[in-house]
Formats: structure tokens, C-alpha cells, sequence
């Protein structure tokens, strides 16, 4: 059996915290670390507003509001890319704001408004934003197609007629690896 430790040493004991830290709290008993274990968590309600549609569940307080739109409803145009918030492919609106839905726990969007990707086409009609980045080409391989169209719809609700530097502040925390932006900027 491999060991970190030389045969008949212990490891060492952590040093007592320096003057004025507090000593970290003591671990949990193993009965409740099972059951929280066993349950996944504790399991809270969230309710909120999806595309203009009120939706509520109970989900496990550790949940992403990516895992929550995409797995819980169901709404897979928000992607999931990088799970650190750089390259912005998850990115949702909450409250009219863009926010990057892969660090965000749903339980943070509690009594909020969200709009997806899903959200932008009405009665069947792509949003003209969604027709625009068609018929300029701003989208190759389209894994960051969603991200884009929500911060520049955000952008266009704030400026409904930006110039090309303030689309690029725009849509600057949304990575694009196949196009070269150029025509997204013109979409």
C-alpha cells in the first residue's frame, strides 16, 4: 500500500493559528456529514421568472443556476463552457442584467427575473438581434452564440445604437474562438 508517510512517522500536527485568528471551526459529526452526503445537500425552494414564465422548484442549495435552467427546465441554449466565468457561453440576463450563469447558485436568483436565449424568439420569430448574427455570419461552430446574443441584447436595451468600440466593451466578457468577431460586431 502506497503511503505519504515514511513508515512509522505520523504527520506532523498543523500549527495552533497565529495570535488574533481564529481556530477553524471543528468538522461536523459523521452521522450529519452522512445524511448531507446521502441527500446531496440541502434542499431549498427557488422560485422565479424564466422567459416570461413564473417556475419554482426545490433543488439542492449547492446548484448552479446553469445546472438549474439546463437540466430542471430543460432550457439547453445556455451552454456551459468553462465553469470559471471566462469565456461567458452560460450567460443569462437576471434582472435585465448580464450575469454569467456558471458560478451563480440558483438559490442566488431566488425572486429574480431571468431571460436565456430561449427567451429571444417570440411567436416562432428569431429576435432580429438572433436574424442579424445569422445573416452577418456571426456565428461559426455556435458554442458561444447564446453568451453573445444575451450581452449584446443587453447591450442594445441599455444603447440601441452602440458604435463598434462600445460593442466590443459589450460583449468583452464572452469569448469567441472561431470567427474572429468582426462579424459579430457588424451582426
Amino acid at each position: 500500500m502506497f503511503s505519504l508517510f515514511r513508515k512509522g512517522k505520523k504527520p506532523a500536527e498543523p500549527a495552533p493559528p497565529p495570535a488574533g485568528v481564529a481556530k477553524p471551526a471543528a468538522a461536523a459529526p459523521a452521522a450529519a456529514a452522512s445524511t448531507t452526503a446521502a441527500t446531496g445537500g440541502r434542499m431549498v425552494k427557488v422560485s422565479m421568472t424564466v422567459n416570461g414564465k413564473a417556475v419554482s422548484a426545490h433543488v439542492d442549495a449547492r446548484t448552479l443556476l446553469v445546472q438549474f435552467l439546463r437540466e430542471q427546465l430543460r432550457l439547453t441554449g445556455t451552454h456551459i463552457g468553462c465553469d470559471t466565468t471566462y469565456c461567458g457561453a452560460c450567460t443569462v440576463l437576471l434582472n435585465g442584467e448580464p450575469v454569467k450563469s456558471c458560478t451563480m447558485l440558483a438559490v442566488q436568483a431566488d425572486g429574480a427575473e431571468i431571460l436565456t436565449v430561449e427567451g429571444l424568439e417570440k411567436n416562432g420569430e428569431l429576435h432580429p438581434l438572433q436574424r442579424a448574427f445569422s445573416e452577418h455570419h456571426g456565428l461559426q461552430c455556435g458554442y458561444c452564440t447564446p453568451g453573445m446574443l444575451m450581452s449584446a441584447y443587453a447591450l442594445l436595451e441599455r444603447n440601441p445604437r452602440p458604435d463598434a468600440r462600445q460593442i466590443r466593451k459589450g460583449i468583452q466578457g464572452n469569448l469567441c474562438r472561431c470567427t474572429g468577431y468582426q462579424n459579430i460586431i457588424t451582426a
